[in-house]
């Protein structure tokens, strides 16, 4: 599956970083990690720390799925509003599941500094305002929601969303200090360098085939008909899980995103500040490190990676007609556009954990616009899982919740 279209920013950006050879030999290890993106990466860096013999493969080129074409937002809140999801799966598990996006960046932050990271780490603030007067009930409702758990949130009048952003025919906004933004591309690659110094073996190029499932351990098969024995796999393939798993779990979307330089004149604290929307599907806008401006939304319902970007010209009209609509004298010079695959479920919660058709496995398939937040906290769960211990959070990420 073609997860982006041609002109991803950041691997424009970044370039190629690295580059890693393809298994040309039999292996074994404790954990062979299935996904060399962002969540493949985290979770790697978690099976090092915890002292197992890792391998880490990838068909591709590492990070040039998803990870290449993500905004790269790292927020608490779900795709899912709180107050909507309390109804879903009960208060406990909706404002257990947003604190688990919120530690997620205070982690992100602290690995960052631990590594070394050059990929821009920023602490921001999230800006979520009503695009429609019809949705400032509902909004308002979200606000006391998150109040109510304990969340540092104001609530915004739209003459005050005027004066402190510049943004026009809003009708009002909830302001959240917790928030950032990173260079995700940039920061996977450190992570993956970081960790093959202290053990970590990565083979991209090398696409699993098969796997054997034996007791204690399973046979996985690769393209170059080479077998790694391993005691454990745990997939970290995203939307392309939707190629293993044969149950509807996940509705896939293309996503749309264009760059340019910004004017900060023009955009008050958007350097400091993520931005969305209230609109289905919504839209989205950041700065990045490098004094650009990010905008980003159109999404549909994903057919083929053909069909997805034949219609980039159409999308970045719309998408600037949005934005037109709140910054009606701006005029924003397109650098880049792009398209990206992304998952959407029922609940807006990531799917993580075992599979009874696959032993000996674990999945951790971050989705949404939580994908990274959510890979962060499948670190943790993963962990537990090695050493055969529950996680609170499992109950509301399992298969066939």
């Amino acid at each position: 599956m073609d997860l982006k279209s041609n002109e991803p920013f950041w691997l424009l950006k970044n370039g190629l970083t690295a580059s890693y050879p393809s298994l040309k030999s039999n292996e074994d290890c404790d954990v062979l990690i299935v996904g060399g993106g962002i969540t493949g990466s985290l979770i790697a860096h978690q099976m090092i720390s915890d002292g197992h013999k890792t391998i880490l493969i990838d068909k591709r080129e590492l990070c040039n799925g998803s990870t290449s074409a993500t905004t790269s937002m790292l927020q608490y809140e779900i795709d899912v509003p709180l107050f909507e999801l309390e109804k879903m799966i009960g208060k406990k598990g909706a404002v257990d599941s947003y604190k688990a996006c919120s530690d997620a960046i205070d982690t992100l932050e602290k690995l960052s500094k631990q590594i070394r990271s050059d990929a821009g780490f920023k602490r921001k603030k999230s800006l979520y305002f009503a695009s429609k007067k019809k949705d400032v009930s509902w909004l308002k409702d979200e606000y006391t929601a998150r109040k109510n758990a304990g969340f540092n949130v104001k609530w915004l009048e739209a003459d005050q969303v005027l004066e402190q952003f510049g943004f026009e025919k809003t009708y009002g906004a909830i302001l959240s200090k917790q928030g950032a933004s990173i260079d995700a591309f940039r920061f996977a690659h450190e992570l993956f360098q970081h960790n093959i110094k202290k053990g970590l073996k990565i083979f991209d190029k090398t696409e699993m085939k098969k796997v054997e499932y034996h007791k204690g351990f399973n046979l996985v098969s690769v393209d170059s008909g080479f077998q790694i024995k391993t005691k454990k796999v745990i997939y970290c393939i995203g939307y392309e899980s939707k190629n293993l798993l044969k149950e509807n779990f996940v509705d896939l979307k293309s996503t749309y995103a264009i760059v340019s330089e910004i004017d900060d004149d023009k955009f008050k604290n958007i350097s400091n500040t993520l931005i969305w929307n209230t609109d289905t599907p919504y839209i989205y806008m950041r700065a990045t490190a490098d004094g650009r401006l990010l905008i980003g939304g159109g999404d549909e319902d994903f057919y083929s990676a053909e069909k997805r970007d034949a219609i980039l010209d159409k999308k970045e009209k719309e998408i600037l007609s949005n934005l037109k609509k709140i910054k009606p004298d701006y005029h924003f010079y397109t650098d880049f556009v792009w398209a990206g695959t992304f998952g959407e479920t029922k609940d807006g919660l990531p799917y993580i954990g075992e599979h009874k058709k696959f032993k000996n496995s674990y999945f951790v398939l971050g989705f949404g616009g939580n994908g990274i937040t959510f890979s962060v906290t499948g670190m943790e769960m993963a962990s537990r899982f090695m050493k055969k211990k529950k996680h609170p959070l499992s109950r509301y990420f399992k298969f066939g919740r």
